[in-house]
């Protein structure tokens, strides 16, 4: 069995910004449903309430996924890649999770050079 650890937000790589990407996936499907940002307070907030938090970059502000559409995002369990670089987040999706109200982000496919939409809005 490997060895426990208690976690440390401080111990992820970070980008210049402060910044680590953060996968969201639905824990019963395996369907990736969007990426988004975190700081270091963001991660911790996320395990504290078990509510998924991102920091906006456009708005320099912290986004609690669903705390305006309802379409939230509870946290099942944080993984870290091998470079602690990335985060996969396993996620109980409650509605769409995309702001186009599509179920995931990536509902646009590229075949042989053209655009195709996957997936109408919910």
């Amino acid at each position: 069995m490997s060895e426990i650890t208690r976690f440390d937000p401080s111990t992820l790589v970070y980008n210049e910004q402060g910044l680590i990407p953060a996968i969201a996936q639905d824990a019963g499907s395996g369907e990736v449903l969007m990426l988004a940002w975190m700081n270091r307070e963001a991660v911790a907030r996320t395990l504290k309430t078990g509510r998924v938090t991102y920091w906006s970059r456009s708005r320099a502000a912290f986004w609690v996924k669903g705390e305006t559409s309802g379409h939230v995002q509870d946290l099942v369990e944080m993984r870290l890649d091998c470079d602690r670089d990335c985060l996969l987040i396993l996620v109980q999706q409650t509605g769409p999770a995309c702001h186009t109200n599509r179920r995931t982000c990536f509902y646009t496919a590229v075949q042989d050079g053209q655009e195709a939409e996957l997936m109408a809005p919910q």
